[in-house]
């Protein structure tokens, strides 16, 4: 359960599908975030980027570090840039997260679904491999 002060500011969450909070970040106007996997496949890490922008979770930004099975740009979605490695970026998305929040079902630790706040990382599949989860950005009422 959030504290009493956690009230008071946005928070990044991590909710079982039973409800119950795995993850809770504070996450500031203008701060930032990512979910990070290992491509099914490939296995290398792909990236979606989050940001707290006016109340609202906004996807900005997708890495991508190759084009393999169900990674590709969709034209007039966002603007592909080379990240100088092989790969790309997808910058420029600005698309609002409907309700704030999503569902996820979590990998396994081989693909390993994470979160990257700044420089931590907190695995989701060690917490929740192979479950659904609901990620969500909560502001003060």
């Amino acid at each position: 359960m959030p504290l009493a002060a956690d009230r008071d500011e946005a928070r990044l969450e991590v909710l079982s599908a039973g409800g119950e909070p795995l993850v809770s970040l504070p996450m500031p106007e203008g701060g930032g975030w990512c979910l990070e996997w290992n491509h099914s496949v490939e296995g290398f890490p792909v990236l979606d980027c989050y940001r707290h922008r006016d109340g609202r979770m906004v996807l900005t930004r997708s890495h991508l570090p190759d084009f393999a099975a169900g990674l590709d740009h969709v034209p007039g979605r966002g603007r592909q840039v080379s990240d100088g490695e092989g790969g790309y970026w997808i910058e420029d998305l600005d698309e609002p997260v409907p309700g704030n929040a999503y569902r996820l079902r979590v990998g396994a630790m081989r693909v390993d679904h994470r979160l990257v706040v700044d420089d931590a990382r907190i695995s989701l599949s060690r917490l929740a491999a192979n479950r659904r989860v609901t990620i969500r950005l909560t502001t003060p009422d």
